[in-house]
């Protein structure tokens, strides 16, 4: 496995170029953000995740977390790179300043996660969670129980998990059986959890569970569920530790891939029950868990981002130092490295555009982030949220199912020798796989996209998406050259293919629901696909009017800009209508046959 150099040059793009970080400057409480600091944050992160985070990567695949009677063991230097960690305030990056963070924007804590899930996936899923957490108490806990765990889960000397799924339930939470009985001003909680991420760990001593659980009279289905925190141990009021609470790691799942990160299955209330604090409201506990969920999902779609980045530069790499086979259409030649091979290249070229178009993307949104939650104006508020919404299924969703092709592409290049563990592509797309799964499988996102973000207000942000995109086709018709001509012509048609997958949506759903859903996956990977070839053409503007200015010191970057852009719409954007085919008339084949008849 090679060693991990964060992309800061392509970051500095995307984040100063093509997100335009003085506009995001210019925002309340966000003066601070200077480019020297910005140089200076992505400078160092890239420091500790290629010198600190990096190196464990590999061996902590290999050693994997270790279950003990109860106690999880994290494979060796593990813990002392989350003390490092948490001591260089990474943890804290994007925290509420009123309760001991920097308040820095979501775009810039962003492109560090980015370098964190790239350099050590299994690492970085614990502050993942703990970040999500802390959302929800944010946004739905008392003012006692913001200031009882806030300062310490943003410093990071405790962290956080969400408990959703249970043995019988799955992502059907209508099936949730954790109670939570009244016991005085808290609760007692009894149930079983799976799949909970970090839920037992050797970093911290504290951790502070959310839990859903049902409450003696709440009613039937997903309205019935509250939320409760349930600490480790118990929280005396001055914030001092007291009793371990009734929580315990019954075991660890055997796991594909991040083999690192402790995967448990929890048990609340075996003894006398595990004390839990209501969160919120009685029965809005899912309501307040998609806070926790939306997210964990933005953050699991730049895990895509991150494994795709990291897959691409270790291809990369291989093929620059593998000798093999002479250069086509040289007889007699030397034996050369097999980068100078055509398919070799298009794999890398296919590699290398897909993680940045997905980059670009994902930081995209994350600036509408920013302004959905600083912005003075109600009305652009409301239009960046609206924008959020939309695409945060797509960033999941597209972004994960990338990185799986993209690691896949990887093993590919590496030829035999991407099927041994040892080269470490295979740890890739092992890691990769369950970004597609958790936090919602890419079925439940494409629902989401189809059914809650398209239908229900009638396509109105979607061609709100749309509109921004086209601006776009508008000016690569002013551009000059074949590149620019190829790329304004692939991505009209895509976009075109893409509004007419928006309308039939709104125009099919209100009568013929499967019909929509049976399409649902190719068309967020539709939508994906148009939003990345979107970025990509933005991306090449902005690199041929810094040549044109000729006052750029890297003329390499911004010619590969283009040529990437130009990749991007031959061999991707290419896709589109395929993709829209099957969203549209792909419920045929879906739904004809009876069960019987087709699965005989």
């Amino acid at each position: 496995m090679t060693d991990y150099a964060a992309p800061v040059r392509d970051m500095r793009f995307v984040l100063q170029e093509l997100v335009g970080l003085d506009h995001i400057a210019a925002l309340p409480d966000c003066e601070s953000l200077t480019p020297d600091l910005v140089d200076a944050i992505l400078d160092e992160a890239a420091k500790f995740a290629g010198e600190v985070l990096g190196p464990l990567n590999k061996a902590g695949d290999q050693v994997g977390s270790q279950w003990n009677d109860g106690a999880v063991r994290t494979p060796p230097g593990f813990r002392d790179a989350y003390t490092q960690f948490v001591a260089g305030g990474w943890n804290a990056l994007g925290g509420d300043t009123e309760y001991g963070g920097q308040g820095l924007p979501t775009v810039l804590s962003t492109a560090v996660k980015e370098m964190w899930n790239a350099a050590n996936m299994s690492f970085a899923l614990c502050p993942l969670l703990t970040t999500g957490a802390i959302e929800a108490l944010h946004v739905a806990g008392t003012d006692a129980q913001k200031q009882l765990y806030l300062p310490r889960m943003i410093e990071g000397v405790w962290t956080g998990t969400m408990n959703l799924t249970e043995p019988q339930a799955g992502s059907d939470l209508a099936a949730v059986r954790t109670r939570a009985e009244p016991d005085g001003d808290r609760y007692r909680i009894r149930g079983q959890k799976i799949f909970i991420t970090y839920g037992e760990h050797d970093f911290t001593e504290n951790i502070v569970h959310l839990v859903l659980a049902r409450l003696p009279d709440a009613p039937e289905g997903v309205k019935g569920i509250s939320l409760f925190v349930v600490p480790k141990f118990l929280v005396n009021p001055d914030g001092s530790l007291g009793a371990r609470n009734d929580v315990r790691c019954l075991s660890l799942e055997h796991k594909l891939g991040i083999h690192a990160s402790p995967t448990a299955v929890m048990a609340y209330g075996e003894t006398e029950g595990a004390i839990g604090e209501l969160v919120g409201e009685p029965n809005r506990g899912l309501e307040y868990m998609f806070i926790m969920m939306n997210r964990a999902r933005f953050d699991v779609g730049l895990q895509g981002v991150a494994v795709s980045d990291r897959a691409y530069q270790q291809a990369l790499d291989y093929a620059r130092t593998r000798i093999q086979g002479s250069e086509a259409g040289v007889r007699g030649g030397s034996r050369v490295p097999i980068i100078r091979h055509p398919d070799v290249r298009r794999m890398l070229l296919r590699m290398k555009s897909q993680a940045e178009a997905s980059r670009a993307l994902a930081y995209t949104v994350a600036a509408w982030l920013d302004i959905a939650q600083r912005h003075p104006d109600a009305a652009e508020r409301a239009r960046s949220q609206a924008l959020v919404d939309l695409l945060i299924p797509v960033v999941k969703g597209w972004s994960t199912e990338l990185s799986v092709e993209v690691a896949s592409t990887g093993v590919q290049v590496h030829g035999g020798m991407g099927f041994i563990e040892e080269t470490g592509a295979a740890q890739f797309l092992r890691d990769a796989q369950i970004t597609t799964i958790y936090e919602g499988t890419t079925g439940i996102q494409a629902n989401d996209l189809v059914g809650r973000k398209i239908a229900r207000d009638k396509g109105e942000a979607a061609r709100a998406a749309l509109a921004l995109m086209s601006t776009t086709v508008a000016a690569l018709d002013a551009a000059q050259g074949d590149d620019f001509a190829v790329m304004r012509a692939a991505l009209h048609a895509a976009l075109a293919q893409l509004e007419r997958v928006v309308a039939w949506i709104v125009a099919t759903w209100p009568t013929n629901q499967p019909a929509v859903l049976a399409g649902a996956v190719p068309t967020l990977k539709l939508f994906g696909t148009v939003a990345g070839g979107w970025q990509a053409a933005r991306a090449a503007l902005v690199a041929q009017a810094a040549l044109e200015r000729g006052d750029n010191e890297d003329p390499a970057f911004y010619r590969a800009k283009i040529n990437t852009a130009r990749f991007y719409a031959d061999h991707v954007l290419a896709q589109a209508e395929g993709l829209a085919h099957a969203a549209m008339a792909g419920s045929a084949g879906v739904l004809a046959l009876t069960e019987e008849e087709a699965f005989a």
